[in-house]
């Protein structure tokens, strides 16, 4: 007996922060009229990332309209201030080069770190009460026409949708089977993660020392914990991710060292390759790319997951937009808009962290002398310092109304 076929307006493939927050977007915009389906073969397991996330400040708009920030907030630690630091390993004193004041306006901080797991538990409760449909499994297959794109899960679940919606990471195999191509290379490194605790509070400050092998992020964590992402060299992230527990710890304290006091290891340790990625187009017949499926970013600014965020507003804006006016949210107009949208902003800002990338992670003393003057130029700038927080926290441009804060 054949597998009768369920329909949706819009599939999404990929039950992540991006997949599951445009379901929800969708679903509380136009109504439970709209079907909306996530597909994942994760969704089960979504909950125990133990990884932590900076969510910028219009992120965070983004997560209070759909009614999420609420649920998670008390587990979420403001990013109240920011300092960046220039050395070589070995140096005996890491100057201070420059210093962010962490708000965008009084009593709103530019970014907050929470979990992923927290978020993640928190985005899919709201989505089964929002009536959204969860299926744990993979998009296997897929055709377009005209008016509908049919697609096969790994179940052989058949589903008809009129827009197939991409958020399976990086691996994207959607973006694959629609034929789009990216552009892109490895930094040959890779970013060791972990959670650390520690002895004294760390006011919320974030830190970013710019070490020779790449940048060595400490971001606040609640309950005197940090969050590490780690820089190295793939081969000597290797290598320290073979370490015992001591000889790994010696590692990481050369690294943190004891500002905040004693440290320890507090959670699980993971590596993952660093690379540039940007799809040439975001958007095929009935297909959009969002999050990692469209663009992979170096994550010295800390912007992959809110770039992601950025596509998520924007394409429901889009797709809302169309709906209410009785048009395909598949239609080649409504994915051309969303693709204008974010091309320019992912390009650009794909751009700048590759820029910086390069610029700091080496071991060339005249680079070395230009940057930290740059870095002393920008500290005399309150202006241009006000500028970069209102760019990190995704307020510069033309912001979609999520990530101001409003309804669609």
């Amino acid at each position: 007996m054949s597998t009768p076929t369920q329909r949706a307006d819009v599939l999404i493939a990929g039950g992540g922060f991006a997949g599951l927050a445009l379901a929800l977007a969708l679903r509380q915009a136009l109504g439970r009229s709209f079907a909306v389906t996530v597909a994942d073969p994760a969704l089960a397991r979504a909950t125990e990332d133990a990884r932590a996330s900076a969510i910028a400040a219009a992120a965070r708009r983004l997560f209070e309209t759909i009614g999420i920030w609420q649920e998670v907030a008390a587990k979420a630690e403001p990013i109240l201030d920011m300092v960046i630091t220039d050395s070589k390993l070995d140096d005996a004193v890491r100057p201070v080069f420059l210093n962010f004041a962490g708000e965008v306006q009084p009593g709103e901080p530019f970014a907050h770190m929470i979990q992923n797991g927290d978020m993640l538990a928190a985005l899919l409760e709201k989505a089964k009460h929002e009536g959204v449909t969860l299926l744990p499994g993979a998009v296997a297959d897929f055709e377009t026409n005209a008016s509908r794109v049919a697609v096969r899960l790994a179940s052989g679940a058949a589903i008809q949708a009129r827009l197939l919606v991409a958020a399976d990471g990086a691996r994207s195999g959607i973006r694959e089977r629609a034929g789009i191509a990216s552009v892109g290379w490895s930094y040959g490194q890779s970013a060791i993660v972990t959670t650390v605790a520690h002895e004294r509070p760390h006011h919320g400050r974030a830190e970013e020392h710019f070490l020779p092998a790449g940048p060595f992020a400490i971001l606040p964590l609640t309950h005197n914990r940090s969050s590490i992402v780690w820089t190295e060299r793939a081969a000597e992230a290797e290598r320290i991710m073979g370490l015992g527990e001591s000889e790994f710890h010696g590692e990481l304290e050369k690294r943190f060292g004891l500002h905040l006091g004693e440290i320890s290891v507090a959670g699980p340790r993971g590596a993952f390759p660093l690379g540039f990625a940007v799809a040439r187009a975001f958007v095929a017949e009935r297909v959009a790319l969002v999050g990692d499926a469209a663009h992979m970013i170096h994550p010295i600014a800390g912007q992959g997951l809110n770039m992601g965020l950025r596509d998520v507003a924007a394409l429901a804006e889009a797709i809302v937009d169309a709906a209410r006016l009785g048009l395909d949210p598949g239609a080649a107009t409504t994915l051309d808009r969303y693709q204008a949208w974010r091309r320019f902003d992912t390009m650009a800002m794909g751009l700048a962290t590759d820029g910086l990338n390069r610029l700091f992670s080496n071991r060339s003393d005249v680079l070395r002398l230009a940057r930290d003057i740059g870095l002393g130029v920008v500290e005399r700038l309150p202006a241009l310092k006000r500028l970069f927080i209102r760019e990190a926290a995704g307020l510069v441009g033309e912001v979609p109304k999520l990530l101001r804060g409003e309804a669609l």
